[in-house]
Order: C-alpha cells, then structure tokens, then sequence
C-alpha cells in the first residue's frame, strides 16, 4: 500500500503567532501580486486570520507609501508614448 504524501495547508515560515507589521514591506510584499492585487489566502497558503492581518498591514502601509498602489503597467497603459521636448535634427 503507498503512504500518502503529509500536505498541510499552512506555511511552516508563518506560524500562528507570528506577528505581520505594515513597517516591513519585505514580509508583505511576498503577498502582492504583480498587478497590486493581495494573494488570496488560498494561494498564499495561510490562515484565514493571518490573512486578515496581512491585508490589513497591507492597506497600511500602502497609505504611508511603503508598498506601491499598483503597478507602472497599469498606471500607463494605453496613454501614447511621450515625445521629447528637444527638436529632431537633420
């Protein structure tokens, strides 16, 4: 009979007592998508309440511009490209 591999669904890194803090934007910017989106919990592989307290610290830190709002991507899609001030020469 094979043994079944032993998955959790939490991350060993992030026990229950760990402590997440809008000051470390290297912690929380392991939750961010590329988009500006948070990781949902079930990607991030954390518990409901740790992911609570993440998104929180998130918005947090968002509002003193630790973490970025979004992305340069979104912010300038579709706007035309800028031209330089300096005339073209011959």
């Amino acid at each position: 009979m094979l043994k079944k591999s032993n998955r959790t669904k939490f991350r060993p890194e992030y026990p229950v007592d760990f402590k997440f803090d809008y000051k470390d934007p290297v912690t929380l910017y392991r939750f961010v998508m590329e988009g500006g989106k948070i990781t949902p919990s079930r990607i991030s592989k954390i518990s409901l309440k740790q992911q609570r307290k993440v998104a929180s610290e998130i918005k947090s830190a968002r509002d003193i511009a630790l973490l970025p709002v979004g992305t340069d991507a979104t912010d300038t899609f579709g706007r035309p490209e800028q031209i330089s001030a300096k005339p073209f020469e011959f």
